[in-house]
């Protein structure tokens, strides 16, 4: 399996903060916004990850994720010069596709909550042709709206519809096989100028193809593309990471799958010791692992594939 993260566009809804820096570099509350993307990619167990975004930004990404190693992870990086539409992000990650499924999240949405890492690998390892992820919203007319049976086989897809056929919107998150590169490559564009991953999505359907994953009660999905989103994003993880653990914590996710040692997990806080963060990270580390410690690890979502592997 592979990732992708779509982190391009120009950020017309978030200016004049992004006149001069990428969105997905913003912060959310105490760390970048591109970690809670690939925070969920490294959750779900996939390490061969493409970061997709515009040519004067790909330099600021590497710069601060590097080629992946420091998280255990592997790390790529492709330049999108246009902002084509979602599916466009298939189509320059062929090569690196290959013949391999793929997940791709968008860079700006931010997903938590107790089971979301579990239905996630459940997904994965369930997925055969497309799987989409569907959120129940108050107000299910400004998204695209998925509907379904009572297996959550997908009966139908809307482009936010006057009078929604379900309450449950469609996320940035998605999986797919490897002929979504080739479907994408035949789609038209829209009126706005953009091939549309609602298309795409409707050719899997047309095939029987396409499952619904979805989010329930008690799972957060965020999109953080506007000031008012971005500001409630902050704040919810402010207050949920009262509880003492922090949320999309990329050091800490590599060291609990054992992609990187204690030592290195100490390093790296090292480096931060004057911020709350890096002392977050030097704690971990010094922390003797009792088999009573292991057990509060069901208090945060975020880890708890880790009691389950």
């Amino acid at each position: 399996m592979k990732g992708i993260i779509l982190a391009g566009g120009s950020g017309t809804r978030l200016a004049p903060s992004t006149i001069s820096v990428n969105k997905h570099l913003l912060p959310v509350y105490d760390k970048p916004m591109i970690y809670y993307p690939l925070s969920v990619l490294m959750l779900g167990g996939i390490k061969d990850i493409m970061i997709i975004s515009s040519p004067n930004n790909i330099p600021r990404f590497q710069e601060l994720l590097g080629d992946g190693s420091a998280f255990g992870i592997k790390l790529q990086y492709k330049e999108q010069t246009n902002p084509n539409g979602i599916p466009d992000a298939f189509i320059l990650a062929e090569d690196f596709i290959g013949y391999d499924d793929v997940t791709l999240i968008l860079g700006d949405n931010l997903f938590y909550g107790q089971g979301f890492t579990t239905l996630f690998r459940r997904a994965l390892k369930q997925h055969q042709h497309a799987t989409i992820f569907g959120y129940r919203v108050k107000d299910p007319e400004r998204f695209g709206v998925v509907d379904f049976d009572d297996k959550q086989k997908v009966t139908s897809l809307e482009e936010k519809p006057r009078e929604p056929n379900s309450d449950f919107a469609v996320t940035g998150l998605y999986i797919y096989d490897c002929r979504a590169v080739q479907i994408a490559k035949g789609l038209s564009r829209s009126d706005r100028g953009e091939t549309e991953i609602t298309d795409l999505n409707r050719e899997y359907l047309k095939n029987n193809q396409l499952d619904a994953q979805l989010l329930g009660r008690g799972l957060a999905w965020m999109d953080a593309g506007t000031h008012d989103a971005l500001f409630e994003a902050t704040e919810f993880i402010k207050v949920t990471q009262r509880q003492g653990f922090k949320i999309a914590c990329l050091e800490e996710i590599a060291y609990y799958m054992g992609y990187i040692s204690r030592q290195t997990l100490h390093q790296k806080g090292t480096r931060m010791k004057k911020t709350d963060y890096g002392q977050y990270l030097m704690e971990i580390a010094n922390r003797k692992h009792t088999k009573q410690y292991w057990n509060t690890l069901d208090k945060n979502p975020m880890l708890e594939l880790v009691q389950n592997e």
